[in-house]
């Protein structure tokens, strides 16, 4: 049972990639025809073509192996100097292997000089290339919200779950107290499981990180109101320097790494909630903060990972992983022996973050990614406006055809860490604790 619930969970996180693919390339599709420019191909997938269906002057198909898509639009690039127009795809794989010129000169058609990618304003091109990363935000925002407004998500509180005994500072990494360690300042204080902390030193307590914080920064006499059996009362408390495990900022740990601060001695109690629509729309700032601060952690994470894949080092919990991991982690996810609901929500969720991660990751400013023809299109526009406020004569569309040699220089190393993680996801997998 728990082999087939394994393979139900990759199957399911399959198909939630081809959705995201899909519902990525049609944004960019949509802007496309909205704009007039001809479109010959839609596809989901990469390799061999196992299904397609022409409608229109578009072909609509599924290739064999569900690692990306493309729509190709005809004209990506003005004319090089021999006058000739390439068609080119949005997909950053196969922009590698295209010509970014003449490789696709033979489809332009009859017509085709007037629904040119290039010929299109600034703003409409920035809309075409934008439309795709924006339908992974809005599919990752619709799974977020639905889950966190309807299950919940698991919180840390300021309601107390455990009482430490006695003072030890974490990096001991021993919970069994000694003759002589003094007692801690929670239980001094009279402190105990269920009650919640509502204040510190008379200031309102907003959440579990404000909490953390003001008591990390506070050593010696201080007050805490706390609320117990519907009553609240305020009670001294001496906090006391510890060595705790330092914060990443975001309410995790990073590991191995401790400070010295403020510590009360107690454990915070998680629960789980829904939130409200104004809560959740601060939650999600909090995610997207957290996923552009790991997006640009990454390359300082390299090291590591080859490690994990080729020196048999411990594979961090925060490292990066590839669709290979995603679907391994899905597997695992659905065969383990928790509530079903508890299981699909975990699921749903992996669905979003991977959704929010090909938004951020396809907004860099980087050809050949979505980002880098914006960035072009930007850049053609401020020289033309400028052009035409110091009348001088128009610069033309910009040539996004000669930043190709440094694109290639791009995918290729976007090649070479997929296949790094890849490796890593085989041979030293992360897995659920």
């Amino acid at each position: 049972m728990t082999a087939l619930m394994t393979v139900l969970g990759i199957l399911i996180f399959v198909f939630g990639l081809l959705v995201s693919i899909a519902w990525h390339e049609l944004g960019h599709l949509s802007t496309a025809k909205l704009f007039g420019i001809r479109v010959p191909q839609y596809m989901v997938g990469f390799g061999p073509t196992i299904w397609s269906r022409h409608k229109g002057e578009t072909e609509y198909g599924i290739k064999a192996i569900p690692m990306g898509g493309y729509i190709r639009m005809i004209g990506m690039f003005p004319p090089g100097e021999d006058g000739k127009v390439t068609a080119r795809s949005t997909s950053p794989f196969r922009s590698m292997i295209e010509d970014a010129r003449s490789a696709a000169y033979e489809e332009l058609q009859p017509g085709d000089e007037t629904r040119l990618f290039y010929t299109r304003k600034p703003w409409k091109r920035v809309i075409v290339m934008f439309a795709g990363p924006f339908m992974n935000l809005v599919l990752a925002l619709a799974v977020f919200f639905g889950v966190w407004m309807t299950f919940g998500v698991n919180r840390t509180t300021t309601e107390i779950a455990g009482v430490s005994p006695c003072v030890i500072w974490q990096s001991e990494k021993r919970e069994v107290c000694k003759d002589g360690d003094p007692v801690a300042p929670a239980k001094a204080a009279g402190l105990r499981e269920g009650d919640r902390i509502v204040a510190l030193n008379g200031r309102a307590v907003t959440d579990w990180a404000d909490l953390q914080k003001r008591i990390r920064d506070t050593i010696g006499p201080a007050t805490v109101t706390i609320e117990r059996g519907g009553h609240k009362q305020t009670v001294p408390v001496t906090l006391v320097e510890n060595r705790v495990a330092k914060t990443d900022g975001h309410g995790g740990y990073v590991k191995g790494q401790y400070v010295t601060a403020g510590w009360l001695g107690f454990s915070p109690k998680n629960e789980t909630a829904a939130l409200t629509f104004g809560q959740s729309v601060t939650h999600m700032g909090e995610e997207i903060d957290r996923s552009v601060d790991g997006l640009l952690k990454l390359p300082g994470k390299i090291p590591a990972l080859w490690n994990a894949a080729f020196n048999g080092a411990e594979r961090e919990p925060d490292s990066p992983m590839g669709i290979v991991g995603a679907a391994r982690i899905s597997g695992e996810i659905a065969a383990l022996e928790i509530p079903a609901t508890d299981r699909l929500v975990i699921a749903l969720q992996v669905i979003g973050y991977f959704n929010l991660s090909l938004f951020l990751f396809n907004m860099l400013p980087l050809l050949p990614l979505d980002g880098g023809h914006i960035a072009g299109a930007l850049w053609e526009s401020v020289r033309r406006n400028a052009a035409r406020i110091f009348r001088r004569p128009d610069p033309g569309p910009f040539d996004v055809a000669k930043l190709m040699p440094a694109a290639y220089v791009v995918a290729g190393v976007f090649v070479c860490f997929t296949l790094l993680v890849l490796v890593a996801d085989v041979v030293n997998p992360i897995t659920i604790t």
